[in-house]
């Protein structure tokens, strides 16, 4: 049972009033007639028993009661144009939530433009962003729990538009013990060092992905993790170039003297669950995402 006695009309024409200094200035505003607009606000006053308005020469005044209550209107009446434009926007096909997985070597500066232009052009849609390592993205995907992806592996039954190519160097800090030997090191000289590796996020298969079978394997959720112990000197890994250029640059981290060895590559793809029935707003996401790769190359 509706137990509301006022009305959004009675908050919009109270409102009116306040911003446009009297009745006469809001009706000109707002295309009401000031009659209409006096009754509403009138009958808005007997039915909260408040006095909201007073009268100062010609002008329309906030009583201290009135300023509370303005207030408090403003944030309901923010929040009906918010869920109206929900609706209209539902009314148009446009998704309430865009799903995507991405994968973390992806670099962090793109994904945040791709995101914030995303936010300009539908800003009453959600995001749910699950950033994931190796093979947890394909698992999101044939789950049916992420709309959109990008992952250097794609499973089967999907097809993948390639995005960009991610390179991955083997550093240590500058004072590890692999450099004091001070010439080219091998594979060998490696798996006498912990190496450290970041967690397959999937939950239900597991990957490897740059272990050398070194004899001690610390392992971390994240890349960043990887990042900071690396840089405290308490291993080495292969990381993204994209994620450790200004330690590179700074000295705090230094590339392995391993010849060709010390940098592999990876393809990361781009794929929609279903590019067919994509919304709008998934569908720009995607091409948001190709552009900032695009400008990279």
């Amino acid at each position: 049972m509706n137990t509301h006695r006022t009305t959004l009309e009675q908050w919009r024409m109270f409102q009116a009033v306040v911003e446009h200094g009297g009745f006469a200035q809001a009706a000109e505003a707002i295309h009401k007639s000031q009659s209409s607009i006096n009754h509403a606000v009138h009958k808005l006053e007997a039915l909260l028993g408040l006095q909201l308005l007073e009268v100062v020469g010609r002008k329309a005044q906030l009583t201290k009661a009135g300023a509370l209550m303005l207030r408090r209107a403003e944030q309901l009446l923010s929040q009906a144009g918010q869920l109206e434009a929900v609706a209209g926007s539902l009314a148009t096909g446009v998704e309430a939530e865009v799903r995507v997985a991405v994968d973390e070597v992806y670099p962090n500066c793109p994904l945040a433009d791709a995101l914030q232009a995303l936010s300009e052009a539908y800003p009453n849609t959600r995001v749910q962003l699950h950033e994931t390592v190796l093979s947890g993205g394909a698992e999101l995907l044939t789950a049916g729990a992420v709309d959109l992806l990008i992952s250097g592996q794609t499973p089967p039954g999907f097809l993948g538009e390639p995005l960009m190519r991610v390179e991955f160097i083997a550093v240590a800090r500058p004072d590890h013990s692999l450099f004091a030997l001070q010439r080219e090191l091998t594979l060998q000289d490696l798996e006498q060092q912990r190496q450290v590796v970041v967690r397959d996020s999937a939950r239900h298969t597991s990957v490897d992905s740059g272990w050398l079978g070194a004899e001690q394997r610390w392992t971390v959720s994240h890349i960043t993790t990887s990042v900071e112990m690396v840089e405290r000197g308490m291993g080495f890994a292969w990381l993204p170039g994209s994620r450790i250029g200004a330690a590179l640059a700074a000295g705090r981290l230094q590339e392995l003297p391993l010849g060709a060895q010390s940098r592999r590559y990876a393809e990361l793809y781009l794929i929609y669950a279903d590019r067919d029935r994509a919304g709008p707003a998934t569908c720009r996401l995607g091409e948001l995402f190709a552009a900032a790769c695009a400008k990279r190359r």
